[in-house]
């Protein structure tokens, strides 16, 4: 069942979505060859209790880290540990944090350094690009088949794919809710968007073919072809006005 969030609960999200949003500033700064992914779960743990919040990642389905960790093929769910970034490598960074009952969830890819070619910076570009067409047509009216029906279709004008296997969701008090938000889909198609939707947008888009695996850990997904992957994400919330990003760096 879909919970829609009360202006009381939006108030509380802004604060989770705030706490993300910082904690993920201080990770890209923290990004550069020779540092560890160890090092950046040690950051995003530290910081995220530093502002009253807990991660949400930490513990859920065993996963055991306060964030995510995803390098060149990997797609999401990467573990950290004791990988060194090397320049040229595609770093997605995934972070979630409950403050005050609420969640935030967020997530964004760079390069370390400059990208290898040209066209792995164009798959970085769109993918955040993407990431906001789809926001733009999460209005009231609307039906989820028009956000991923957005999102697809600027991937693919650029002759990208989009994952099929893992999907944006909705957010509040628990970091997966309903509804499941595809990042594609069928124009006019899908569960009717309403006042009081908070919902999570997360397009991973692959340089290569769209199929995944899951590695062995039983965690960290990788592109079959091994081409490279990025992702973004925001946490937003929808009301007459249309969407409010809550996780939106100011």
């Amino acid at each position: 069942m879909v919970e829609l969030k009360s202006t009381r609960d939006r108030e509380k999200m802004r604060h989770a979505g705030r706490v993300v949003a910082e904690v993920l500033v201080l990770l890209r700064q923290a990004v550069r060859a020779g540092i560890t992914t160890h090092d950046l779960d040690v950051i995003a743990d530290r910081e995220i209790r530093a502002r009253g919040g807990i991660p949400v990642f930490k513990g859920y389905h065993g996963y055991p880290a306060s964030v995510c960790v995803s390098i060149n093929d990997q797609v999401v769910h990467g573990i950290p540990g004791d990988r060194v970034m090397r320049s040229g490598d595609l770093v997605s960074i995934d972070l979630g944090a409950t403050v005050e009952g609420f969640v935030g969830d967020s997530a964004f890819s760079m390069f370390v350094g400059e990208p290898p070619n040209e066209r792995a910076a164009e798959l970085l570009k769109v993918t955040e690009e993407s990431l906001y067409q789809g926001i733009q047509a999460a209005v009231v009216g609307a039906r989820l088949g028009d956000i991923g029906a957005a999102v697809q279709q600027y991937v693919e004008a650029h002759g990208f794919s989009v994952v099929r296997d893992f999907v944006g969701h909705g957010v509040g008090r628990q970091m997966h809710e309903e509804p499941q938000v595809p990042n594609y889909g069928t124009p006019g198609k899908g569960m009717l968007v309403k006042p009081g939707l908070a919902i999570a947008i997360e397009p991973m888009v692959n340089l290569g073919g769209y199929q995944v695996d899951v590695e062995d850990d039983g965690w960290t997904v990788t592109t079959r072809d091994h081409s490279l992957s990025a992702h973004f994400e925001h946490t937003i919330f929808i009301d007459a006005d249309g969407p409010e990003i809550l996780t939106a760096i100011s």
